[in-house]
């Protein structure tokens, strides 16, 4: 394998290795906020989005 064929797989490699790292945080970060809202939703904190309809 030559030089530049080295270097083109490495840099493909790492590149590949740190996307799914990123994938991975963000999964698990996704992971994390929706315990924190759930935690929320659970002691009465409501969203302003979610307003009551008035009759």
């Amino acid at each position: 394998m030559s030089a530049h064929a080295l270097f083109v797989t490495a840099a493909y490699a790492i590149t590949a290795v740190v996307l799914a790292g990123l994938v991975g945080w963000i999964l698990l970060d996704q992971r994390a906020r929706k315990r924190e809202l759930a935690a929320l939703e659970a002691a009465g904190v409501r969203r302003r989005s979610d307003k009551a309809v008035k009759s």
